[in-house]
């Protein structure tokens, strides 16, 4: 990925309005990583500064061309109004509208709704996950049981039969 990640760097080295980056997340750049909730490596963000978004898309260099094509550049934020529609342009003023603590308390409120989501969803995998274990023993246990009981035996006579009727012709 990274020879594609520093073809696509170069392809934009220098837009008015699109930044390609990589930062270190191990060195210098780990304080940035924290603040902006990157957890493992390589991950990739791209949206507003103020709110990056985790980028899930094709990481060859097609992949992510198409997705900056797409998704980069200046969008629909408090700083450019012109890119929204009417209802994008009414949230926006009515955030604005709101006192600082109160936007600091919806923003907590919308954060521990998403941890809550998240939370249920690993649950839910670790539920499926121990149904899959619990029935990959079992189908184990089957086979082991199934063979125990004569089937290669029988495969192996069945053989020996077909061998034998063979020689009699």
């Amino acid at each position: 990925m990274k020879p594609d990640w520093d073809k696509l760097m170069k392809k934009y080295e220098g837009h008015a309005s699109i930044l390609i980056a990589d930062v270190d997340c191990t060195a210098d750049g780990k304080s940035l990583c924290d603040s902006v909730g990157i957890e493992g490596f390589p991950t990739i963000k791209y949206g507003d500064p103020s709110n990056l978004e985790d980028y899930e898309g094709e990481r060859d260099f097609d992949g992510l061309q198409a997705h900056a094509e797409k998704e980069l550049g200046p969008r629909c934020s408090p700083a450019n109004l012109d890119l929204c529609d009417a209802d994008k342009k009414k949230q926006i003023e009515d955030f604005l509208a709101m006192s600082g603590d109160t936007l600091v308390s919806a923003i907590q409120a919308k954060e521990d709704e998403l941890a809550e989501a998240t939370k249920k969803h690993e649950e839910f995998v670790e539920s499926l996950q121990k149904q899959y274990e619990e029935s990959e023993k079992a189908m184990k246990d089957k086979k082991d049981e199934i063979k125990e009981s004569g089937l290669g035996l029988m495969k192996a006579v069945k053989a020996h039969r077909k061998n034998v009727n063979k020689e009699e012709l």
